[in-house]
Parts: C-alpha cells; sequence; structure tokens
C-alpha cells in the first residue's frame, strides 16, 4: 500500500488520538505516528503492531523540519493535539509546505476562527484543503445543521442542542477551555447578529425539548462549542446558538468529574449523546437528530470518514471549510449509521 493511504496523526498518543489511529487501520489506511513523546509514540505503536522507523516521527509545533519530516510521504495529516490554540497554525503551515490536506479535530472556538481567518487564502492559492472541526463538536453540529437545511439556501436560526448523559473530560479537553477562557478574558462568546460576539453576562437557563425518550431537559443556554463557527462559515445564517445539558455542564465545571473510563472492546465510555438540531426560516422549521455513544470515540470515524473522501476525491472545495461545506452532508451522515443514528425531519412548531 502506497503512500496515497499514508495519513500523519500528530498528538496520536492522546485520548482521540489513539481512537483515530484504530479507526485508520480498521479503514485499511496507514498511520504514522507522531507527538512530542518518543517514548509514548514507541509504545502505541507496540500496541497496534506498528513495525518499523517510518512508523514513529517524533515532532514538536516549535520546530518546523521536525514537523517535515512527520509529513514526508503522507497524503494527509490529522491533528489531535490540543490545545489547537498552539499546535493548528504549525501543523497547517506544515501541511502547505507539503501541499497535503490537513484535518483536525479541534473544539476550540477560538482556534477554528483563527484557522479560518489566517488561512483561507493561502490555503486556497496552494490548492490545499484544511477541514478544521472534524469531530463531534464542530464538524456533527455542522454536517446536521446543513442536512437539515437541504433545499433551504438561508435560514432565520440555527439551534443545536447538546442532550449527554454526561460529560466526563479528557485532560486535553481541560487544558484546552483554559486556554479558551483565558483568551476570552473570563467572558463567553455567541454568534448573533451574523456576527461573533463577546459577553460578560450568565447564560440563561433554559428547558429544551429532545426528542423521546430523553424528553425535555433543564439546558444552559448559550453554552456555546464550535459549530458558532463552522456553520456560519458557509450557511446564511445569522443566528447560531448552542445548548448542553446541565447535568452535562456541571460534569465539566467540576474539577473532580474524572476522565472517561472505557466499558467495551473499542475503548469507549458509557457516556451517550443526542444532538438535536432545529433551524428556522420564516414560520417552517426542520430538524436534525443525531444519536450515539462516546463523544470522544465517535470523533475518530468523523474524522476518518472525512480523510477517505478527500483523499478520494468527494469534495466540494478548496482551502479552508467546514465539513458541511466540503462533503454531502445527507450523504456523509449515511455513511456513518455503524456510529451514528440520524433523523431528519420537519420539527414540531
Amino acid at each position: 500500500m502506497g503512500s496515497a493511504h499514508t495519513v500523519t496523526v500528530f498528538g496520536a498518543y492522546g485520548h482521540t488520538g489513539r481512537f483515530v489511529v484504530a479507526e485508520l487501520l480498521e479503514r485499511g489506511f496507514v498511520p504514522v505516528l507522531t507527538g512530542r513523546d518518543a517514548d509514548r509514540l514507541h509504545a502505541l505503536a507496540r500496541e497496534f503492531g506498528l513495525d518499523g522507523p517510518a512508523s514513529v516521527r517524533p515532532a514538536s509545533v516549535d520546530d518546523p523540519d521536525s514537523l517535515d519530516r512527520a509529513l514526508a510521504g503522507a497524503a494527509a495529516v490529522v491533528n489531535c493535539a490540543g490545545p489547537f490554540a498552539t499546535t493548528a497554525a504549525p501543523v497547517i503551515e506544515a501541511a502547505l509546505r507539503a501541499r497535503v490536506p490537513y484535518l483536525d479535530v479541534a473544539a476550540e472556538i477560538e482556534a477554528n476562527a483563527d484557522t479560518f481567518a489566517q488561512f483561507a487564502d493561502r490555503a486556497r492559492a496552494a490548492g490545499v484543503l484544511v477541514v478544521p472541526a472534524m469531530a463531534f463538536y464542530g464538524g456533527l453540529g455542522d454536517l446536521l445543521v446543513t442536512a437539515a437545511m437541504g433545499d433551504w439556501t438561508a435560514a432565520d436560526e440555527a439551534h443545536v442542542a447538546y442532550g449527554l448523559s454526561g460529560w466526563q473530560p479528557t485532560a486535553g479537553t481541560r487544558t484546552a477551555g483554559a486556554v479558551s477562557r483565558e483568551r476570552r478574558g473570563g467572558g463567553r462568546v455567541v454568534y448573533a447578529n451574523g456576527r461573533l460576539e463577546r459577553r460578560h453576562d450568565d447564560p440563561p437557563a433554559l428547558e429544551w425539548a429532545f426528542p423521546a425518550p430523553m424528553g425535555p431537559r433543564a439546558v444552559i443556554g448559550e453554552f456555546t462549542m464550535a459549530d458558532v463557527v463552522t456553520v456560519p462559515s458557509h450557511l446564511a445564517i445569522p443566528e447560531v446558538r448552542t445548548y448542553m445539558t446541565t447535568e452535562a455542564a456541571r460534569d465539566i465545571a467540576d474539577p473532580d468529574t474524572p476522565a472517561p473510563t472505557a466499558v467495551d472492546a473499542h475503548g469507549r465510555s458509557d457516556q451517550t449523546f443526542l444532538v438535536d438540531v432545529v433551524v428556522h426560516s420564516g414560520g417552517e422549521r426542520r430538524r436534525a437528530v443525531a444519536r450515539g455513544q462516546d463523544i470522544y470515540a465517535v470523533t475518530a470515524p468523523l474524522v476518518v470518514e472525512a480523510v477517505d473522501r478527500v483523499l478520494s476525491g468527494r469534495t466540494m472545495t478548496t482551502g479552508v471549510a467546514s465539513a458541511g461545506e466540503v462533503f454531502d452532508a445527507r450523504d456523509f451522515l449515511r455513511a456513518l449509521s455503524p456510529h451514528i443514528t440520524v433523523e431528519l425531519g420537519v420539527a414540531p412548531a
């Protein structure tokens, strides 16, 4: 199998990175493991039966030559190493030098906004595809909103409500969250009036009517996720609002909440999710609902399906673009059926 199937994974030994490596192998790709810690990379290579020095290429974001070596001969690179405020730009620069597609799993609002702002022109000029937030937060929501829109070219509002059974955050999630909070100066971000806005008031406490069997749940309104960057990057929707079940919001805020614990042979935790998307246009509403298990594990089939489509030419644009703009959203979601159950339809008024 040649370099057309070789994919460099930066941050391969992280919690999500391990899922991505396993999914790449399952799909017939050849992963190249890279990151700062050579010992952890070699241990991961042994665990997955990846023999030979070509499988492990230590690299650091402050050493461009090491990144170039890590990407040499690869067909694409997937960045799984947060905080992405630190790693995204250097790895994208390396991808541009190598002229290979870049995808990441960033949930950080500011990091994703930076990617669009800093690299849109250069990536387009180079003919290189850069797909940020190709993950549970940002990518999945964007695909669901795009699929729900159907033949609409614009909408008044998009609502993305996250119904999590719980949120056991990884160390990477906590670190990325701390970086984002510092950049916001303790405030929060919303997408309203066609732009990102910073606010310093408390988010509203609301109730969201999730589909059965979850039903109505208390949610934190304006619990802003990466969807506020990905969705409006290509869809004419001036209001994009995201919500989180109150229990999950408490989990992520509690420093004592444990990290995810594997409960099956795939390494998934027992945490389940329901993502409920409703888009409004005039008096009409359309809905998309996704259900699955483990928000970190499900990122792997999302980003690897994206890699497969990018490398097989099933894309609709180049430059910096989010999932809903790059791919046929409905077809992409159907391809995820072993991992995510998706329903599309008209939402009740």
